[in-house]
């Protein structure tokens, strides 16, 4: 079968082929004159307009304190330049340099030569909040700029009446020990639980636990130390028990909880003077007193420092009891405990305090298997009025904090601060390793917080003594710990703040 085809095609009316012509030619031009508005000037401010790309324009960020601005530059598609600029005199201070600033003391830390700043130890001159790195001099990524944001001062401010209370109750958290418990244990008045830390130039935020769990993911936080760093680190898990409930792994020798949400673990580990302690006999020191080597760290938690990405530490008060100071393995002093006056004391308890912190920062700033955060809580000040801890000091009937006219200042509290201080400055000059090392200085706030102690309030005992005996003597009572909830609460609020600062810093 043969296929057959038309013999011809329609045609298309002649009238449609100008149209075509001229849809082309317009369509033409259309394309002809969009090139030539990119190209020329106005074009520029149109792509400009649309399209944002203007490679000359600054962006200012700034921080949440009010206080310091980074001003972001680019440079090119692959460089930003970054400085820091302080908002009170609008002058850039150069991050792209090897140096940290002091700003207490308007000092620069050269870390490329690990100069510090020299210390005095009749005056507390540095920034206790900023961040101290001295070293290593060189990064892996030499040309990367370093953002140092050290905010404003957390440590000057006052405390304001805050309605909104505690972040826990004594019955919502199961883990604080008995003699914090002062509403468990009968305190009557509750208003000491209703006052926060308002810093002077910036806000110190909420606790917010779920953010904190968050801001620690995979990281393990230790407090090492004396009964203070337990009753912080309890304050802390009660924080945080109203959003996840841990799981305790801990032991005798450790306590450890495990959040596994965020695989957070925090531990405790009991060190009373954070330096190596021995009873046994020593030169003519018998067996059984307390012996301190000054020059030696406790090797209880030096053990677990490659494990640890934040550590807080806390001493001091065991400084007050019982014990012999060894250093360079001689016999140099005592507290509470001397032979004779036949042999001269080379230090007292202040000094020998100054000394083990210095051992104790230099051992940790040198530290090769140590990377992490460490923050050294100041001294905790005590409020036994009219008499020391085993001598009739009181507490008593205390119920708000102290204004200025109230504020009794103990010599001796503010002798271990700046003992301690002095330490501080001391053992991180000799820093070799990654670490970092933040002064958390409480000091002077919690001054003002002679309502925050558990006073005669120690137990939940019905028939305890809670007033004065009719010749005025003081009940027993505890005014060195902090009630839970509490003012102590306060410090994990501090902690939380400068952990976020130095994540941020140190991430970038």
């Amino acid at each position: 079968m043969r296929l057959r085809f038309p013999k011809s095609m329609p045609t298309y009316p002649k009238t449609v082929l100008p149209i075509a012509v001229s849809v082309g030619g317009l369509a033409l031009f259309l394309i002809f004159a969009s090139l030539l508005l990119v190209y020329q000037p106005v074009g520029t401010k149109v792509s400009g307009y649309f399209y944002n790309v203007d490679q000359a324009t600054k962006t200012g960020i700034a921080s949440s304190n009010n206080e310091t601005n980074i001003s972001e530059k680019r440079v090119n598609d692959t460089d930003i330049e970054r400085k820091i600029v302080d908002s009170s005199t609008n002058a850039p201070v150069e991050s792209g340099t090897n140096t940290t600033v002091d700003l207490g003391t308007n000092t620069t830390v050269d870390l490329d030569t690990n100069k510090a700043v020299e210390i005095d130890t009749n005056k507390t001159v540095m920034d206790t909040n900023t961040t101290i790195d001295l070293g290593p001099s060189k990064n892996a990524d030499s040309g990367a700029k370093k953002i140092v944001d050290s905010g404003c001062d957390l440590y000057d401010g006052k405390w304001v009446h805050d309605p909104a209370g505690a972040l826990y109750s004594n019955n919502s958290c199961p883990v604080l020990t008995q003699m914090q418990n002062c509403q468990g244990n009968g305190r009557p008045d509750k208003d000491y639980e209703n006052y926060r830390w308002k810093p002077t130039k910036c806000e110190l935020p909420r606790f917010d636990p779920k953010n904190f769990l968050e801001l620690m993911r995979g990281k393990t936080l230790a407090f090492i130390g004396d009964s203070v760093a337990r009753n912080q680190m309890e304050s802390l898990l009660c924080i945080l028990w109203q959003a996840e409930v841990p799981v305790n792994r801990g032991n005798k020798r450790m306590q450890r909880y495990s959040f596994r949400s965020t695989s957070l673990t925090i531990i405790r580990i009991w060190s009373s003077w954070l330096v190596r302690v021995t009873s046994e006999k020593f030169d003519f020191a018998p067996e059984g007193v307390d012996k301190l080597f000054l020059d030696a760290p406790d090797g209880t938690f030096m053990d677990a420092l490659p494990t640890i990405d934040v550590l807080v530490l806390s001493s001091g008060h065991w400084f007050a009891k019982k014990s012999v100071y060894i250093l360079n393995n001689e016999i140099v002093g005592g507290q509470l405990w001397w032979p004779d006056n036949s042999r001269k004391k080379k230090i007292d308890s202040t000094e020998a305090y100054e000394i083990s912190v210095a051992t104790i920062m230099s051992s940790l700033v040198t530290n090769p298997d140590y990377k992490g955060l460490t923050v050294v809580r100041s001294y905790s000040p005590d409020h036994y009025e009219g008499g020391a801890w085993n001598t009739g000091g009181s507490c008593t009937g205390k119920v708000k904090p102290a204004t200025d006219g109230e504020l009794v200042e103990s010599g001796f509290t503010r002798t271990m601060h700046d003992k301690q201080v002095s330490g501080f400055k001391h053992g991180i000059k000799k820093k070799t390793n990654k670490s970092r090392a933040i002064f958390m200085d409480i000091t002077k706030p919690f001054s003002y917080r002679h309502d925050g102690h558990p006073g005669p309030y120690r137990s939940p005992d019905p028939n305890k003594l809670t007033k004065r005996s009719a010749d005025g003597r003081p009940p027993p009572q505890d005014c060195l710990h902090w009630c839970m909830p509490g003012p102590v609460d306060t410090w994990n609020e501090f902690l939380m703040e400068i952990i976020r600062r130095d994540f941020e810093v140190h991430d970038s």
